[in-house]
């Protein structure tokens, strides 16, 4: 039946697909998987990478899972997201064929060529108009790399359009940025093992417990009997369980570790070998005779014993250090300066290369590696440089492409193509498994933004999240489960996930419907040879020979799967291991860098103050996070289990300490409105000692959070400064009060 619909309803756009037996979402599970009784397949919510076992009926559709035991990332083990991973594939509110947003203004129900048709004219009629700079799309890190390469050279190849981005630019910019300026390359250094060869773990602005749980199973698993260091504002589940919560200012962090290198250097606590392989030693000292522990305590809030004492124990000659961050630095308007201060500690200590070492990001979404080396955003695919004339002439012909048909000049980043289609100069956005109406900073300013596009295109796993509701065209794609592709996680360790269930009606996998639509523009033949995920991985693969990132070793998704997944580097005539639980490949192990100098370098700048802070109007500073291992991100997926449901609470809390809800008459469960410069919401009052005084927080999961979050950016990786904001409290009195 469905084969006879889209031969009736799209005619030969997809005549290929239709025919294809083992095709990926098209509501077929693919023939070769259905006389197994279980098929692993990497976990799609976060960026640990754990492997799930998904058991399968006699018509090869997963009814069940468990964690994989002999995998390398998980052990075994899983959180409860991944144990409810096939939970939201059932939910009632998939899109389940395109939407068109008709003359009424009401979405209805088209057929795929309908759909096309819409798409292709009034792309193609917008560009002609107004030129190639006048569309963007708007990414995610949560699909294969596979299907992030095919968007952004489909865009910007076939299309001809230059701008796009990622919403891993709201999770991972600063890391890639900073690797990037210090290392040469986005190379994060490390194996999940480190976590359980460091004699010292030190965790900034990262609640680890919550946020990657099976990653603090890992600390767990540590026999060295390590120190466990958090330094972070909240008492966090993380902090509570450390050996030692530095209870820090919120945003002080770039002035403590500055002031610990300077006592570190002062000390002689250094590493002559590692300081050899890097630049800017000398001046990296001078500008640290400014930041003692005396000048740099108020802005801490730590006593100078509490410093000395902390630079002790992180710099103990024979001791391996190893530092850790997640968003409470990458989401910062200065985290790069403060990634780049751990790993400038890193390299003067002569932790890094080492087991057990390493300034290491661990990353959000499941596939935000993918996404930072093969979307065609940031950099172009394949870790190569847009302005670097022989990488676009290496991609034009691995890809079999015209040259000039790869831009010279970069993409804007996120921030800049909403403020251009705020502006009226992009009139036309195509958000592809994301959610920028609830995840972007100051959202509310996103209302006011549709009103100045022509046209708003969403390709999303549900119809209801806030950016489909607003939409002009709803393409439905196949969810996680439901195709196959290739995830990066936070270690560089490739692995693949497998189509175990039928995307609803004539939902597509999003590989398909970028087929569909080169076929619809009118480009197919420039990727004839993108038949399938696996096609496509070669053709990446065999681009990144010669780079930092180089795999051209893999075979296919047999071999990563035999393997136990593979962490890149993996050039051809790399040693095999099996199993790779036996092996651990970490970065800079031989003191050679990226750098065209092929030292590292150490890199600073003096911080810079709270772009909002408290004052008498509004006089909380509001702090945002994770709030519970059951949470994700916009909820679009886990507010679809039951199970999960029932793990947080359903209704927006905000936490504050004793003795301000004491002063201002609050209880526990009391209503408040919640108030910032941009925006306002309710929420309920949790009082608790782990904020300190003068401090909220909210989880970030509600929608209404990032109407109160302030529109602040790092200067050099464009990520959003989600952290720290000011606001007021009211409670709000019923008549009984």
């Amino acid at each position: 039946m469905l084969a006879k619909f889209l031969k009736q309803h799209t005619g030969p756009l997809t005549a290929d697909l239709v025919q294809e037996p083992g095709h990926f979402g098209l509501g077929k599970v693919p023939r070769r998987l259905k006389p197994a009784s279980t098929v692993t397949s990497i976990c799609g919510y976060c960026a640990t990478g754990c492997q799930l076992k998904l058991h399968l009926d006699e018509q090869g559709r997963a009814v069940n899972l468990s964690p994989q035991a002999g995998y390398p990332v998980n052990l075994g083990m899983a959180c409860p997201k991944g144990w409810q991973a096939l939970d939201p594939l059932d939910s009632p509110d998939r899109a389940t064929v395109p939407l068109l947003r008709d003359e009424s203004g009401t979405l209805q129900a088209v057929t795929w060529a309908d759909a096309m048709g819409a798409f292709t004219g009034r792309l193609q009629a917008i560009k002609e108009q107004h030129g190639r700079e006048s569309v963007a799309f708007l990414s995610t890190g949560q699909i294969p790399f596979e299907e992030m390469a095919f968007l952004g050279c489909l865009f910007k190849f076939g299309m001809g359009f230059l701008h796009g981005d990622a919403n891993t630019r709201q999770c991972m910019a600063t890391a890639v940025t900073a690797y990037k300026q210090s290392f040469g390359f986005d190379a994060p250094p490390y194996s999940y093992a480190d976590f359980e060869e460091s004699d010292v773990i030190v965790l900034v602005g990262s609640n680890l417990c919550i946020a990657h749980p099976i990653l603090w199973q890992r600390v767990m698993r540590n026999r060295r009997n390590p120190e466990i260091i958090v330094i972070d504002p909240r008492a966090t589940e993380t902090a509570q369980a450390a050996t030692r919560h530095v209870k820090l200012q919120p945003k002080g962090d770039l002035a403590l570790l500055y002031t610990l290198a300077h006592c570190i250097i002062r000390d002689g606590r250094t590493d002559a070998a590692s300081i050899e392989r890097t630049e800017g030693i000398e001046e990296l000292t001078e500008f640290l005779m400014d930041y003692s522990p005396a000048a740099v305590a108020p802005a801490t809030g730590l006593s100078v014993e509490e410093i000395e004492a902390l630079a002790r124990t992180v710099s103990e000659p024979g001791k391996r250090v190893s530092w850790w961050w997640t968003m409470g630095v990458n989401q910062s308007y200065e985290g790069v300066r403060v990634a780049q201060a751990m790993i400038n500690l890193a390299l003067i200590t002569g932790n890094i290369g080492k087991p057990g070492t390493g300034a290491n990001s661990i990353t959000g979404q499941c596939n935000a590696m993918g996404s930072r080396l093969f979307s065609n955003t940031t950099s172009l695919v394949g870790g190569h440089d847009f302005a670097n004339t022989g990488h676009r002439e290496k991609v034009a012909t691995g890809l079999g492409i015209p040259c000039d048909a790869i831009p010279s000049d970069p993409s804007l980043a996120y921030d800049e193509i909403l403020a251009a289609a705020e502006a009226g100069r992009i009139k036309a956005l195509w958000v592809i498994a994301t959610n920028p109406f609830h995840s972007w900073i100051d959202s509310g300013k996103l209302a006011a933004l549709r009103e100045n596009l022509e046209f708003l295109v969403v390709q999303d796993m549900y119809r209801t999240t806030e950016t489909a509701l607003a939409a002009d065209l709803v393409l439905p794609a196949a969810a996680w489960g439901e195709k196959e592709g290739c995830f990066i996680n936070s270690e560089r360790r490739i692995g693949t996930l497998k189509a175990v269930r039928r995307a609803p009606g004539v939902a597509l996998s999003d590989f398909r419907i970028f087929r569909l639509i080169a076929g619809a523009w009118g480009c197919g033949d420039l990727f004839a040879g993108w038949k399938d995920p696996e096609s496509a991985f070669k053709l990446l693969r065999d681009l990144t020979r010669d780079r930092p990132c180089d795999i051209t070793g893999i075979e296919g998704f047999e071999m990563i799967d035999r393997l136990g997944g593979i962490q890149w580097p993996y050039p051809a005539g790399s040693p095999t291991v099996e199993p790779a639980l036996d092996t651990e490949r970490r970065l800079f192990e031989d003191g050679n860098y990226y750098t065209p100098s092929g030292k590292a370098r150490l890199l600073f700048s003096p911080p810079a103050p709270l772009p909002e802070a408290p004052d008498s109007t509004f006089p909380f500073l509001l702090l945002t996070g994770r709030g519970t291992s059951s949470q994700w991100h916009t909820q679009s997926r886990t507010s679809k289990s039951d199970i999960l449901r029932k793990l947080y609470p359903h209704d927006a809390y905000i936490e504050i300490h004793p003795d301000d809800a004491t002063r201002l008459s609050l209880k526990e469960h009391d209503t408040v409105t919640v108030r910032s410069r941009r925006g306002v919401m309710n929420a309920a009052i949790y009082i608790a000692p782990t904020v300190q005084p003068g401090q909220l927080f909210l989880p970030m999961h509600y929608p209404e959070v990032n109407r109160l979050t302030h529109p602040s950016f790092d200067p050099h990786s464009r990520q959003p400064n989600y952290k720290a904001c000011a606001v007021s409290l009211t409670k709000i009195r019923r008549f009984a009060d």
